[in-house]
């Protein structure tokens, strides 16, 4: 692997952090590709286009992305060793041959210059050590009039998934600022950082999905426990996983636990 600036996220992504992901990819796509359509849209991937997925962890994006480029192909790249074992072998099970993977730092990997029509990432860029540095070797990436579509995370609010946050024990909640999950969620944060990194035309939009978070309230409270975040944060807790599965019995219907959750939906062009 190339150099690594992002160290702590390194660590995170090869460990537990990525471990989990890898051994519940089929959960956490049930999560986030609600957010699928509206990403892969955005980018309007051609059948001959090259598509660059950003933290592309378990690959369900870049082989959803490689299936629409199905003349040109997709490449993810990611931190995670384990979950890019994942997405080699669930592209491989999918036989979805255009799709590709690496493992790298996006800020510094030495991507082959104008290599890619379109870059597009789901979740995979708001933990950036230098996003402007970051989103310019993207950039660089990128043929002439090439594109960026990407969804990051906003803060949760009078969504669904914000009522489940509500029932955790009270915490400082992480500011939208310049580092952490919602890094990006400030469209005028954005634009600042893709202009800085020489996009053009940014444009920004926020945009809702439903996300299945388990097959009951209990099954659904364990395995939100087991999320990283909540387990760096609040440990592992019976009397956690009660509290959950009390507010999560309240978005149980047809036969799963179903959340509203939101995101912002960026494009750009080089």
């Amino acid at each position: 692997m190339a150099d690594i600036v992002n160290t702590h996220q390194a660590e995170a992504w090869n460990g537990y952090e990525g471990r989990h992901w890898a051994g519940h990819h089929d959960r956490y796509d049930a999560v986030n590709s609600g957010f699928n359509d509206v990403l892969l849209d955005a980018a309007a991937i051609g059948a001959r286009d090259r598509v660059l997925d950003i933290g592309c962890g378990n690959g369900q994006v870049t082989r959803l992305a490689a299936r629409r480029a199905r003349l040109g192909g997709a490449t993810g790249v990611d931190l995670s060793g384990p979950m890019l074992a994942r997405a080699r072998s669930l592209a491989a099970a999918e036989e979805v041959a255009n799709a590709a993977f690496e493992q790298g730092d996006a800020q510094v990997h030495p991507f082959p210059d104008g290599a890619f029509d379109v870059a597009v990432s789901r979740f995979g860029v708001m933990f950036f050590a230098d996003p402007v540095a970051a989103f310019g070797n993207v950039r660089r990436a990128l043929r002439d009039a090439g594109r960026v579509a990407f969804v990051v995370m906003t803060p949760p609010g009078e969504t669904d998934l914000g009522e489940v946050f509500a029932a955790l024990p009270p915490r400082a909640e992480p500011p939208i600022g310049h580092q952490g999950p919602l890094s990006l969620a400030d469209p005028d944060r954005v634009r600042e950082v893709l202009e800085g990194a020489g996009f053009k035309d940014v444009r920004t939009r926020l945009v809702d999905a439903e996300q299945i978070w388990g097959r009951d309230a209990r099954d659904a409270a364990e395995f939100f426990a087991g999320w990283g975040p909540i387990r760096y944060n609040y440990g592992e807790s019976g009397e956690l996983v009660d509290a959950l599965t009390e507010v999560m019995a309240r978005f149980e219907r047809d036969g799963a636990v179903r959340l509203r959750s939101t995101a912002r939906l960026v494009a750009a062009r080089r």
